[in-house]
């Protein structure tokens, strides 16, 4: 959830529903700041797009026309319910007020390649733009929402059938002649090989020693703007 690489842009996730927002959005400051012609992407979900977060994020970022792309990754459902049921307007491309927007395919990769070039010349020049790609997600939320109270197996199986982007991918390959069904199928046992083995080494991994729980979790010379600490007095061992 808070996976962060700094050196290759990208900043992570977070446990905060909608808490992405303001951070992308304060990403895109610096960007136009520092007028590198470049753009920050926000993305989230259905459901973090009921939270205050979104509508002051978007507010600063139109006001100040600030280069970002807003991603809404709408998988019709929230934690434990749809999103009609916990949102009044699900025309989600469309709830950025003065922000422009529009829906995409979120199942083809191309189709979603093509949306964020689009995007991301438009808020450079133009300021910040919003895209819903429409999604789906096959499982529950999380460990305590098992994702069959709120809707059928049938509806899940239909997008299986009909949308699955692996599928969607295979089929558009083999349809314009960019790859043969042997050389798919081959590479397909070659991921699935590579993820058992991948999952034989994380079960085989010590655990984690207990003086883990205290590493990188502080600076070792804190520094505080203004204060003076003297570290003769405080213990960061």
């Amino acid at each position: 959830m808070h996976y962060y690489n700094s050196k290759n842009n990208f900043y992570g996730g977070n446990g905060i529903v909608g808490a992405q927002l303001p951070v992308g959005t304060g990403l895109a400051f610096a960007q136009k700041y520092n007028k590198t012609k470049n753009c920050a992407v926000s993305m989230y979900g259905d459901g973090a797009s009921n939270q205050g977060q979104f509508y002051e994020a978007m507010n600063m970022a139109a006001l100040w026309k600030l280069p970002i792309i807003y991603v809404c990754e709408n998988n019709l459902y929230g934690m434990g319910t749809s999103n009609e049921r916990s949102s009044s307007n699900t025309n989600y491309y469309a709830r950025g007020d003065v922000i422009p927007g529009f829906k995409c395919e979120g199942q083809n990769i191309l189709m979603v390649r093509e949306a964020i070039k689009f995007a991301k010349n438009h808020v450079v020049e133009n300021g910040p733009i919003l895209i819903e790609l429409s999604t789906y997600r096959y499982h529950g939320h999380s460990m305590s929402d098992p994702g069959v109270t709120y809707r059928s197996k049938d509806e899940v199986q239909g997008i299986r059938k009909t949308r699955d982007p692996i599928e969607i991918v295979r089929n558009m390959l083999l349809d314009q002649g960019w790859a043969e069904e042997k050389e798919l199928k081959d590479f397909e046992k070659k991921v699935r090989a590579d993820l058992d083995n991948d999952v034989k080494k994380i079960l085989a991994d010590p655990f984690p020693a207990p003086e883990e729980l205290y590493k990188e979790i502080q600076q070792s010379k804190p520094y505080v703007r203004g204060v003076e600490y003297k570290l003769s007095q405080l213990d960061y061992n």
